[in-house]
């Protein structure tokens, strides 16, 4: 059977990501990100850590060969997970703007 929630199609850093909701309410949400590596997710793991509201921040790839990690996002209530997560992605876009602006401008 299906046990996702709802599928979403989010535009990250360029690339189109589907996400799969396997659990979402206040304070908590799963999901799962079919072929997306340890790269992306690391940096948005930590990028989550920053936020004052999020008690937890992990993921997991089930194995390699799979390429599906599923990540989950506990906040603290103060802020739903789907705002915080939404957030934190700005930001590392935000970050990787000014990161390839600055090596642009050592690059030329």
């Amino acid at each position: 059977g299906n046990i996702y929630k709802q599928t979403l199609f989010l535009t990250f850093c360029g690339d189109i990501m589907d996400i799969k909701i396997i659990e979402e309410d206040k304070k908590k949400i799963v999901f799962e990100v079919p072929g997306e590596s340890h790269t992306l997710l690391n940096i948005l793991r930590e990028e989550l850590w920053n936020d004052e509201n999020v008690k937890e921040a992990a993921y997991r790839i089930k194995h390699p060969l799979t390429k599906i990690a599923r990540m989950i996002v506990e906040t603290n209530g103060k802020e739903e997970p789907r705002k915080a997560l939404q957030e934190a992605a700005k930001r590392v876009i935000k970050t990787n703007k000014k990161f390839a602006d600055a090596f642009s401008k050592i690059a030329n």
